[in-house]
C-alpha cells in the first residue's frame, strides 16, 4: 500500500540535503553560480562514495547565501515534507553555513527560517524544530563557536545541538566542550555516529558526550553489548535506512539492521536524511520497510510513538502532535 497520507514524525534531517534539485538549480542560475559536476544527465544529485558525497553537498550549499535564500529553502523542503505525510521534523541547521558561525549572523538565518517554518505550520500543518549542528570534520574549535551560536539562540525553536560531518575525522570526546556548552544551555543532545565510524563511535558517543540520541548509529548491531547498553538506557536511534543502502553500508532494506535493533529492544526511529541524494521520502520508507519486514499500521504507529516522545521539543508541542496522530489513527 501506498503510505503516502499517513502521519509521520521525522528527526533526522539536514536541511540543505533535503534542497530539491531543481530548487538548487534555480537558485544557481539566479546567481549565475556554475554546478558542474554537482548533477547527473537526470538532473539528480551525483556522487560516487561517502567522502564525494560530502564533497557534493558542500558544492551545492554554495548557492544557499543569504537568510532570503534559507527562507526559500526552508519553505520548499517543509512542502516536500507535508507531500509526504510529516507533520512534525526536526531539521539539522548550521551555523557554519548560516552565517559563518556569527552570532549575530546567525539570528538572521534563524529568522528568516522559522519565519518559513511558520508559514508553513500556518498552511501545510507541518511544524517545525532545529537542531544547531557543528560539522565534525571542521575540527573542535569551529564547534566550540557553533555551540555558542547554539546556545545564545536556545529556546522554543531551537530545541537541540547535534554534530554531522565526516566520521573519520577525530572521536566524539574532541567535541565535549561544545556538547556541554550546549548542555548548559538547556539544549537536547545528538551526534552522528555508528554509520561509517563502527559501533565504536557509538559508544563513545554514549559516553564521552551523553547523548540521549545518535544519528544513524545502525553499526551498533555489530556488538551485542552495545546492543544491550541502548536498550537498557533508551537511548533513540534516528535510523536513515535508504541513507544506509544508498552509501552502500547494506545492499538493499531486506539487510538493513533495523528489524533487528528493533526486536532487541532498541528504541529505533526512521528519516530520511538527504532526502533528494538518496533517491528517497519518508513516503518511500515506509513503503520499502513494509516490503522488507512486513510491517504495517501497528508497528509505524509505534515508531512514530517513539519518536515523538524522543523529540527536542516543549511539552506543550508533542502534546499537540500526540493528538494529530491519535486523530488520524
Amino acid at each position: 500500500m501506498s503510505w503516502k497520507a499517513f502521519p509521520k514524525v521525522e528527526l533526522h534531517l539536514h536541511l540543505e540535503g533535503a534542497a530539491p534539485p531543481a530548487f538548487v538549480r534555480g537558485l544557481a542560475q539566479e546567481k549565475s553560480i556554475n554546478l558542474d559536476g554537482v548533477f547527473d544527465e537526470r538532473g539528480n544529485y551525483a556522487y560516487r562514495d561517502f567522502t564525494h558525497f560530502l564533497q557534493v553537498y558542500e558544492a551545492a550549499t554554495q548557492v544557499l547565501k543569504t537568510p532570503e535564500d534559507y527562507r526559500r529553502l526552508t519553505f520548499a523542503v517543509l512542502e516536500q515534507c507535508a507531500e509526504n505525510g510529516v507533520i512534525y521534523a526536526e531539521s539539522f541547521l548550521s551555523p557554519d553555513f548560516c552565517g559563518g558561525r556569527d552570532v549575530i549572523a546567525w539570528k538572521e538565518y534563524l529568522h528568516a527560517m522559522q519565519e518559513a517554518a511558520d508559514q508553513a505550520e500556518a498552511q501545510m500543518g507541518i511544524t517545525l524544530r532545529g537542531i544547531a549542528t557543528c560539522i565534525r570534520h571542521f575540527g573542535p574549535d569551529k564547534a566550540r563557536e557553533t555551540a555558542i551560536c547554539a546556545a545564545e539562540t536556545a529556546g522554543d525553536w531551537i530545541t537541540g545541538f547535534g554534530m554531522g560531518g565526516d566520521e573519520g575525522v577525530g572521536k566524539q570526546g574532541d567535541f565535549a566542550w561544545a556538547f556541554d556548552c550546549a548542555r548548559e544551555a538547556g539544549l537536547r543532545l545528538t551526534t552522528h555516529a555508528g554509520e561509517f565510524g563502527g559501533p565504536d563511535s557509538v559508544r563513545q558517543a554514549v559516553q564521552d558526550l551523553k547523548v540521549e540520541r545518535i544519528g544513524h548509529g545502525v553499526r551498533s548491531i555489530e556488538d551485542p553489548a552495545l546492543v544491550d547498553i541502548l536498550a537498557e538506557t533508551g537511548v533513540v536511534l534516528e535510523v536513515c535506512p535508504g541513507s544506509n543502502v544508498a552509501l552502500g553500508l547494506y545492499p538493499n532494506y531486506g539487510a538493513h539492521p533495523i528489524a533487528r535493533l528493533r526486536e532487541a529492544g532498541v528504541k529505533v526511529t526512521v528519516s530520511t536524511d538527504d532526502p533528494p541524494f538518496f533517491n528517497t521520502t519518508m513516503t518511500r520508507e515506509f513503503e520499502e520497510l513494509e516490503r522488507a519486514f512486513r510491517w504495517g499500521t501497528e508497528d509505524f504507529t509505534a515508531l512514530n510513538a517513539i519518536a515523538i516522545d524522543a523529540a527536542f521539543c516543549d511539552e506543550h508541542t508533542r502534546t499537540g502532535i500526540k493528538q494529530k496522530l491519535e486523530q488520524a489513527a
